[in-house]
C-alpha cells in the first residue's frame, strides 16, 4: 500500500543522509563537529532532498546528535526517530 511504500522512501532517504552526516562528522565526533556535518550534510545533498534534509535536521537535532556522538548506525539513528523500523 502507499503508506508503507512513503515509509519505505522515507526510511531510505533518511537513512542516506545520516550517512552522508555521518561521513562528514567523522569516526569520533564531538559536538561541534556534528553540528558541522549536520549543516554541511544538508547542502551537499542538492536542493530538493537538501530541503528534506534540513527540516529532519531541525526536528530530530539532539537524537540524531545523540545517535551520532554513540556511533549509532544511519539506519539505527532513523529508527530512533521513528522513521524507519527497528
Amino acid at each position: 500500500d502507499s503508506v508503507a511504500q512513503g515509509r519505505r522512501i522515507k526510511c531510505w532517504l533518511c537513512t542516506k543522509i545520516m550517512k552522508q552526516i555521518q561521513k562528514l562528522a567523522g569516526d569520533n565526533p564531538d559536538e561541534g563537529a556534528v553540528a558541522a556535518a549536520l549543516q554541511k550534510g544538508c547542502q551537499v545533498l542538492g536542493r530538493t532532498i537538501g530541503r528534506q534534509c534540513q527540516r529532519l535536521v531541525k526536528k530530530y537535532r539532539d537524537q540524531i546528535t545523540e545517535g551520532l556522538q554513540n556511533g549509532d548506525t544511519p539506519k539505527d539513528i532513523c529508527a530512533a526517530v521513528g522513521i524507519c523500523r527497528s
